[in-house]
């Protein structure tokens, strides 16, 4: 028993050690025989090796992404929350402040993790420049109505990106030395999520179709519900 079990354990760890040096093949069948061909060529391990360290920068910009939409549709529906109350009912004062703005350095660095990779993404080349000057990009350039409006999308992305960096730095360096300021650097929040809707919505590979474009449709609907019952409450509607 003991001999059979080692000259398994032999057999295995020479097949293993042997796979990644190994061709392809396959198998076909005629006449009730089975006839075993070689191909030449890379593995299939091989292959997903080489895929995923050409391609691990891509991975990284959908994941950062999405860490950034779902950050900013919860931080906007949390502020809205604390503006007109409801985030009291679930949170005291003090944890909804400060989750409030953990969620807000998180949406900054999934931003920055976002852009910063496509720097070493091989499908689809973006330069520094790209990434941080709007319109400069040719990626899926956009037209509307015989108009031709560029990278408009992308554009959406980098104009919400300094936006972004406006309402982050204003609620760590004035929100107590200088609250008007801060207050009306942070209605830029409602411009920035519009622009990351779109953005996500034509852009975003997750989002392109199925139950997760859906999804993101929905999130957007909910904050724009909230907005317009914030506005109620203060009668500006």
């Amino acid at each position: 028993m003991g001999k059979n079990f080692l000259t398994a354990l032999v057999v295995y760890i020479g097949l293993s050690l042997a796979a990644p040096f190994a061709t392809q093949v396959y198998a076909q069948g005629g006449s009730g025989d089975i006839i075993v061909q070689t191909i030449p060529g890379p593995t299939v391990a091989s292959q997903l090796t080489h895929r995923t360290a050409s391609s691990w920068s891509w991975y990284i910009t959908r994941a950062s992404g999405l860490v950034a939409a779902v950050a900013l549709v919860i931080l906007m529906l949390s502020g809205i929350g604390q503006v007109t109350g409801y985030t009291f009912s679930f949170l005291e004062p003090l944890t909804a402040w400060a989750s409030h703005r953990a969620l807000g350095l998180t949406f900054g660095v999934a931003v920055l993790v976002h852009m910063f990779t496509l720097l070493f993404d091989h499908f689809v080349p973006f330069s520094l420049l790209n990434i941080l000057v709007p319109w400069l990009s040719d990626y899926k350039p956009v037209t509307i109505a015989g108009i031709h409006l560029g990278s408009l999308f992308v554009a959406l992305g980098v104009l919400s990106f300094y936006a972004s960096i406006m309402v982050v730095l204003s609620s760590i360096f004035w929100i107590d030395k200088k609250p008007y300021i801060w207050k009306i650097t942070h209605l830029l929040s409602y411009l920035i999520i519009i622009a990351v809707f779109i953005h996500a919505l034509y852009l975003g590979t997750d989002l392109l179709h199925g139950w997760a474009r859906w999804l993101w449709v929905a999130s957007g609907s909910a904050v724009a519900a909230a907005t317009l019952h914030r506005m109620w409450r203060a009668k500006t509607i």
